[in-house]
């Protein structure tokens, strides 16, 4: 299906495709980045962590051939901006519990499973059916990576003592948790509060 009357960029592209793909520089450096450190932090398991860095830094080698033709590039902009998110979401499993983390790692792969999906939607539109390709491919392969990672977050609840330790097994991590977990007992007693002077 052509453009018809839609307008591209100087180098073909749509707008939203533009920025899309840009968008996808960040996220799959994002991913990697996040999913070592959780991956280290809870010892190497589940194993398909390691599996998602290993495909988000695939997908990153390939990229850049998809997009030069169009004069799109990204490095090192969009791919620093992935890694500051990275540095930001390892950070924040510090006042995670091992299943709170891992359930939020699935969230990081949804985004770009989502995102290669509406990229081969753009890509078909305007006529280009072999980035289409690539981007259904692609996100093929990382949904089956989703559907795992999914699963591991979900066994979380098969070990209920394990399931609440401290995602990061630091010295930090067990502050962090600790400080989380007295943040929610006093937001609990609050609303036991609050429910019982209505009641």
């Amino acid at each position: 299906m052509g453009t018809g009357s839609l307008p591209v960029t100087e180098s073909g592209l749509f707008p939203a495709e533009h920025r899309a793909l840009r968008e996808l520089y960040a996220m799959a450096r994002q991913l990697g980045g996040h999913w070592a450190r959780l991956s280290e932090r809870l010892g190497g398991e589940p194993a398909v962590l390691e599996k998602g860095v290993a495909a988000a830094r695939e997908l990153l080698d390939e990229l850049p051939a998809r997009t030069a033709p169009h004069d799109l590039h990204g490095s090192p902009a969009a791919r620093g901006s992935g890694a500051w998110l990275s540095r930001f979401r390892g950070a924040s499993d510090l006042v995670l519990e091992r299943n709170q983390a891992l359930r939020s790692a699935v969230l990081d792969i949804q985004h770009i499973t989502t995102l290669l999906g509406y990229l081969g939607e753009l890509a078909e539109r305007r006529g280009d059916g072999t980035l289409a390709t690539w981007h259904r491919g692609w996100e093929k392969r990382l949904r089956d990576l989703e559907a795992k990672v999914r699963a591991a977050a979900v066994a979380q609840g098969s070990h209920p003592e394990r399931a609440i330790e401290p995602a990061a097994n630091s010295p930090a991590g067990r502050a962090g948790h600790a400080v989380a977990n007295g943040l929610g007992t006093l937001g609990e007693a609050f609303d036991a509060r609050v429910a019982r002077r209505k009641g």
